[in-house]
């Protein structure tokens, strides 16, 4: 049995303490019941967290599932090692519709209407755009409920449509490589070049929260990042640390950064 509260004391440090004991309960619901608990969509930190967890049961392995098939936000299922059906992962599909000929809108006007609606962020998985609109992975027993309310994005009227897992398209991204020249490798340094703003302006956003590494809120301008690390700027996108490549005659650090578009 895994320690609960040894597990609690090393996630708290991080801040993820919550996040470690709502997991913790599935992870041991799933071990009492000899079958499958699943948890609310994740993003890749957290379900990490689900990962550390779930090694810390022999009898409970870990499944994950995001309806996309190279999604990012998943739900992670803890499942017993001596079930041997399928998890049932709870989880429908829908395809939003706009007439694109007068309204153009982003991931971050489609998670808002959602979220207007009064539903939570974690049930609701990716947001892909797709000719039409937007297919997105949501929690099944929000199909009625959404159906009914989610007619709105922004000024934009628009279609719901439930369509069958089949249906859902690659997520493909648009990427775009930076080379640039940072004086540290502190956070509010290499963002500020990778969204093309301010160091100043960039430092602002961190205070205000706006700002994530490797999906975890920033805690400081000065926090040092390191190559791999994903940073995120609300709305603005991601920016991956893709290579530190060394130090200039000038004693400045080139990076090459990758930009998500």
């Amino acid at each position: 049995m895994a320690d609960r509260e040894k597990i609690l004391r090393y996630f708290k440090a991080g801040g993820d303490e919550q996040l470690a004991a709502k997991l913790l309960d599935l992870a041991e619901g799933a071990n009492k019941s000899r079958k499958f608990r699943v948890s609310e969509f994740l993003d890749p930190h957290a379900y990490n967290v689900a990962e550390i967890i779930a090694a810390n049961y022999e009898n409970v392995r870990l499944e994950s599932d995001g309806g996309f098939s190279n999604a990012e936000r998943v739900k992670a299922a803890f499942v017993a090692d001596d079930f041997y059906g399928q998890p049932d992962f709870g989880m429908a599909y829908f395809l939003a519709a706009w007439d694109k000929r007068y309204y153009d809108l982003s991931h971050r006007d489609i998670l808002g209407a959602f979220m207007g609606t009064g539903c939570k962020r974690e049930a609701l998985g990716d947001i892909v755009f797709v000719p039409e609109g937007a297919q997105f992975v949501v929690e099944k027993s929000l199909v009625n409920y959404l159906t009914g309310n989610l007619t709105q994005i922004g000024s934009a009227p628009v279609t719901l449509t439930e369509i069958p897992r089949e249906e859902l398209l690659h997520k493909e991204e648009k990427v775009k490589l930076i080379n640039a020249t940072v004086a540290d490798l502190r956070l509010d340094a290499v963002a500020a070049a990778g969204y093309g703003v301010s160091r100043s302006r960039m430092a602002d956003e961190i205070k205000s929260l706006n700002v994530k590494v490797n999906w975890k809120e920033a805690k400081k301008a000065a926090q040092p990042v390191n190559e791999g690390d994903v940073i995120s700027f609300r709305g603005r996108g991601r920016v991956e640390i893709e290579e530190i490549r060394g130090t200039t005659k000038k004693g400045r650090i080139s990076v090459t950064l990758k930009r998500y578009i």
